[in-house]
């Protein structure tokens, strides 16, 4: 099987294109997935890296990537919903690290995949499930986002920024993100009421009164300053800095969840939602894709792209 793995930890010379790697294996609750597209993310980076070695038991060779889209190839005997040729998109967090997605043949569990939404290519759909499932979570359970709730978002135009907006847009929030003056436009397209630059000075200076609810993506200085921006800090959440909790806030470690992504594929069909995809790497350039993601000022999405 022809993928991308690497067999020690560290930067991206580690990462290798192999013809030799093992068919992986279909259990009863697993969907075997031909991979078409594969989005990269920072936590694959992490994990290239060894950061998370005291979180999940790792397997080398790995191959990297929790981002997939494909059709179905096999399903396990247990699996009633899908069949051999339905278009699909997962969040393939497995319980080890081992079987990633930038590879031809994808093991699914179950709790990770839904049908793809008809509406977006396979690079945009393998592009969506991590970052799309990680600001979908953190507005509607963490944050509680509803009807004429005020909403900032910070890094809004990065690859959980734009997803935040537009979900908090279709949740009926008056959405306020930060980004660099050059993103302005482009989070208004996507349904910023208000963008604000955070090289600027202090958020909290800057907003004509306090928010009902902030979403972090930033951590650092941005964090601190949350209490300062918002009327609860009950109401604050971060993905990226667990100090929050000192706060009175919430921290939120996206996990798969099949009904959120049929969500957010309903939302995609009915107009609600866009994916903004930076590049497309062919699976050949994956550490060029890699070193881009680690840039940390990509605007939308990067992927890799399997056929």
């Amino acid at each position: 099987m022809r993928g991308a793995a690497y067999d020690r930890f560290g930067h991206e010379d580690v990462l290798q294109i192999r013809d030799d790697l093992p068919e992986p294996p279909v259990g009863p609750d697993v969907v075997l997935v031909r991979a078409h597209a594969a989005g990269v993310n920072p936590v694959d980076l992490s994990i290239r890296e060894g950061h998370l070695t005291g979180a999940y038991p790792h397997h080398l060779p790995i191959i990297p990537g929790w981002d997939l889209a494909g059709v179905v190839e096999r399903v396990g005997p247990a699996v009633v919903d899908f069949a051999p040729g339905d278009e699909v998109f997962a969040y393939v967090r497995r319980d080890d690290v081992q079987w990633g997605t930038t590879a031809e043949l994808v093991p699914v569990p179950l709790r990770c995949v839904a049908h793809k939404p008809s509406s977006l290519s396979f690079a945009e759909a393998g592009a969506l499930p991590l970052a799309g499932l990680t600001a979908y979570q953190a507005l509607t359970e963490a944050l509680h986002v509803g009807e004429g709730d005020r909403v900032l978002v910070h890094a809004a135009a990065g690859g959980v920024g734009f997803f935040a907006v537009q979900i908090a847009a279709a949740l009926g929030a008056h959405v306020i993100g930060t980004a660099s003056p050059r993103n302005h436009g482009f989070l208004r397209d996507a349904g910023a009421a208000e963008v604000l630059d955070y090289a600027a000075g202090p958020v909290s200076e800057q907003l004509s009164e306090p928010v009902d609810a902030v979403l972090d993506l930033v951590g650092g200085d941005a964090l601190r300053d949350a209490p300062r921006q918002v009327r609860d800090p009950r109401r604050i959440v971060s993905i990226v800095d667990p100090s929050v909790l000192d706060l009175g806030g919430r921290y939120v470690f996206v996990r798969p969840d099949q009904h959120d992504l049929e969500e957010l594929a309903r939302m995609a069909d009915a107009g609600q939602l866009r994916v903004s995809i930076a590049k497309a790497f062919p699976l050949e350039q994956i550490a060029e894709a890699h070193r881009l993601v680690g840039e940390r000022h990509v605007r939308g999405k990067v992927v890799v792209t399997l056929r």
